[in-house]
């Protein structure tokens, strides 16, 4: 029986998916084999040693230790895509904003409209026409920095409305690239993408590559007067560098769903209170689609969607399964079949693939493994984990 220890609120709908023969389900449970949480910040003696897995029903991992993880041999799976439409919903919903005050048009008739008769209420109405006129998206340029399942669902609703799009991301992969219309102008450079764009939108995870992409550096590529939206993470754009682009007018607003302190009060600045994922089809999707990886990889050991281990999955054709990590050095793999070999273990099928300076393994023999034979495993230098799966 595996145990799943879940943080936060998540979806019945994912949860319904393992099910009760096999899977114990709660947010108190002792020994889990997985974690499953959405924002809950997890710290690394928060994660037992009886943990194999940690499955983040959203997109971001910031919250999670992996680096810890990886270390340890756990897994970490994410769902890259599964609440892509929900923030790109929340991106068009900003663009709107940013270019007609609908925000402020509303709470001014919701204020002063207050008492009004019909005539009075008539004459604030088309006073305040004038107050809150706005200007179209349509042929306006949007700059999308990030093409991955988020951006370029964003791209192809700013090509919809009629509007120039331009596209930047260094580490575009083929499968995204597929994904994007022939209609995005690829730019070289970020400066190239500012210097062009009526509104940025981003879309990028934190890594140590993108962390404080937009700072003081590039303030001064951006077209004056400019719209910034990030939607992705804080840590992306620096505060500071926000503050310098809406002083000197190069940001003329600026929409963050990670409001800070020191961006309150400032009439520029459009907080949302993280709302980017925050429907009910986007949080039953990413439960859903981590709740499918976290099963397949407690019950065959194959890897979806992780964000420190390789993609790599092998089905089954009978006997008895191991899989192990191990550090992505050379002669390991030879190293584990000579230990089955010794024993005079036949191989019915295997897999391996590295990625960075791990790898894992998956590999079918024909009888079940001992502890013995664990332990033999357990023992080469370089094995980080070792699990059995009957």
């Amino acid at each position: 029986m595996n145990k799943v220890r879940t943080y936060n609120k998540i979806s019945v709908k994912g949860l319904e998916k393992f099910s009760l023969d096999k899977y114990e389900i709660a947010s108190e449970i002792g020994t889990p084999d997985a974690l499953m949480l959405r924002s809950h910040v997890l710290q690394p003696e928060d994660i037992e040693t009886s943990v194999k897995a940690v499955g983040r029903a959203g997109a971001g991992v910031n919250n999670i230790p992996v680096e810890n993880c990886t270390e340890r041999g756990i897994v970490v799976f994410n769902a890259p895509g599964a609440n892509a439409n929900a923030v790109k919903e929340l991106a068009l919903a900003a663009m709107l904003i940013s270019t007609r005050d609908i925000v402020g048009a509303i709470e001014f008739v919701r204020k002063e409209g207050q008492g009004k008769n019909a005539e009075e209420l008539h004459k604030l109405v088309e006073g305040g026409k004038k107050t809150y006129g706005g200007t179209e998206l349509k042929g306006k340029t949007l700059g999308v920095v990030g093409l991955g399942a988020i951006g370029s669902l964003v791209a192809e609703t700013g090509l919809m409305l009629g509007m120039k799009v331009l596209g930047y991301d260094p580490a575009l992969s083929v499968a995204a690239a597929w994904r994007l219309s022939r209609d995005v102008e690829r730019m070289e450079n970020m400066q190239s993408l500012l210097a062009k764009s009526d509104i940025v939108t981003l879309h990028l995870p934190v890594l140590e590559a993108t962390r404080n992409l937009i700072n003081k550096d590039l303030i001064d590529s951006f077209k004056p007067g400019a719209t910034l939206i990030n939607l992705s993470r804080e840590k992306v754009a620096d505060t500071e560098a926000i503050l310098l682009g809406l002083e000197n007018g190069r940001i003329g607003k600026y929409l963050t769903d990670f409001p800070v302190q020191e961006l309150m009060g400032n009439d520029k600045v459009v907080p949302i209170p993280h709302l980017g994922a925050s429907t009910e089809e986007a949080e039953e999707n990413c439960a859903i689609m981590v709740a499918d990886q976290l099963i397949d990889f407690l019950e065959n050991g194959n890897i979806r969607n992780a964000v420190n281990f390789p993609n790599i999955a092998l089905e089954r054709n009978g006997g008895y399964r191991i899989a192990f990590s191990n550090r992505n050095v050379p002669k390991m793999l030879n190293q584990v079949l000579s230990v089955l070999a010794d024993r005079e273990i036949n191989v019915i099928d295997m897999i391996n693939k590295s990625r960075d300076e791990v790898a894992y393994n998956i590999i079918d023999i024909e009888q079940e493994p001992s502890d013995e034979l664990v332990q033999a495993l357990e023992a080469i230098d370089g094995v980080i984990k070792v699990r059995t799966l009957i």
